[in-house]
């Protein structure tokens, strides 16, 4: 792998070129540097120059050894709120470190931490990168299988403060797996040996897996469990299990959504089985507001502590939406404002794309989803101010409710 200033000044002279183009242009050229590897720089900060902002900001020349191993990264935005676990200036080992965005950001809070890597190459870039970024003194790469590491360090008696790992998503097929037993490497068969060479896990995990089949497959009670995301998705799972002490008698639910105003909701399962129903009087009506929860407080399954934590009303047991009669201050999600309330009748549906010809849909408990509805009501999808919610009502009736962002 080439590091030098040369490889890099040809990348920022080359920066808005289009890489397909350059790869024509050098096709079999010989030069002082390899134009394929260099090209791949290109690529990789063309497409993960949002994804990766901080770190490339904080380090222009940042080597990326493969268009995979960028696409396989954390965010710098999740990276940082997985730094935020490691306890300040403790010892940390990331088990299965990739590209390494989350050794870097952790490598700002701990004293130490090795970075275990299979991958000779990710090794390499992660030293370089790390020295970069002025983290060689923190950051200690190793070439190794997370498993035989393990098994290194129980034989040797070393043991760290913390101990981070993202197993893999995908099945050999490529299709995605829905359990930590079906993720590699299987944490839950791991976790006796994992135990005996830190005092804390952090699993970064799949957002498919089921929040209380994970919880139930671990051997030991998880302190934690967040969903964790943006306004518009849910990223991840992290789970938190502590080894010391006695395990949880309840794990605590998280919803975390991260941007320039970050929210967290928090309840733990017995919390959510105990509230009260959602009331669901008085009805809903225009200049109402629809109360719709950031994806990662749906992931989570909160709804009617969250309903009790607002006052706010619903729908039906099964319809997951919210309403109240004003926005809520703190409500972890967007408000809708009510413009319209209309029930899901053939009169109705004949006359709504004459008034409402594009507009985004949404179905709760509605009995098809939102592209059966859209080419019943004959209208184009629209995202944008005007969203449909297609709901059932309390007493069983279907309802259409036009809506405006707020």
């Amino acid at each position: 792998m080439d590091y030098s200033q040369t490889l890099f000044e040809w990348v920022k002279a080359n920066a808005n070129a289009d890489p397909a183009a350059l790869r024509l242009k050098y096709a079999g050229k010989q030069g002082e540097l390899d134009y394929g590897e260099a090209i791949v720089q290109i690529e990789c900060r063309r497409k993960f120059s949002r994804k990766l902002a901080d770190t490339l900001a904080a380090f222009p020349d940042f080597y990326f050894p493969s268009l995979l191993a960028g696409e396989q990264s954390s965010s710098d935005i999740l990276a940082e709120y997985h730094a935020s676990f490691v306890p300040e200036g403790m010892t940390v080992v990331d088990l299965t470190a990739g590209l390494g965005i989350d050794v870097l950001h952790m490598a700002r809070r701990a004293s130490s931490v090795v970075a275990v890597e299979r991958n000779p190459a990710l090794v390499e870039a992660l030293r370089y990168n790390a020295g970069g970024l002025a983290l060689g003194d923190v950051v200690n790469p190793v070439c190794a299988d997370c498993i035989d590491y393990i098994d290194r360090c129980i034989a040797d008696g070393r043991r760290f403060d913390m101990a981070f790992i993202d197993p893999a998503r995908r099945a050999a097929d490529g299709g995605r797996l829905y359990s930590l037993t079906d993720c590699s490497p299987d944490v839950v068969a791991l976790l006796p040996k994992i135990s005996q060479i830190c005092d804390m896990l952090v699993i970064k995990a799949s957002p498919m897996l089921d929040i209380t089949h994970t919880a139930a497959a671990l051997q030991r009670m998880p302190v934690s469990i967040v969903a964790a995301g943006t306004a518009s998705e849910c990223k991840e799972l992290v789970v938190t299990v502590v080894f010391e002490g006695e395990a949880p008698r309840h794990t605590m639910i998280e919803a975390v959504t991260l941007g320039s105003e970050a929210t967290t909701f928090s309840f733990t399962a017995m919390q959510e089985n105990s509230a009260a129903r959602v009331e669901t009087v008085p009805p809903v009506k225009p200049g109402d507001f629809i109360c719709e929860p950031f994806p990662s407080v749906m992931k989570t399954g909160a709804f009617r502590v969250l309903a009790a934590a607002f006052g706010l009303r619903g729908f039906h047991d099964n319809t997951r939406l919210l309403f109240a009669s004003e926005k809520v201050d703190g409500f972890p999600g967007s408000f809708w404002k009510v413009e319209e309330v209309l029930p899901f009748a053939s009169s109705v549906i004949k006359r709504f794309k004459s008034k409402y010809p594009a507009i985004s849909i949404v179905t709760r408990n509605f009995g098809m989803g939102a592209d059966a509805l859209r080419g019943r009501l004959g209208v184009k999808e629209a995202p944008g101010d005007l969203r449909l919610f297609a709901v059932t009502d309390a007493s069983e009736k279907r309802m259409m409710i036009v809506t405006s962002r707020q």
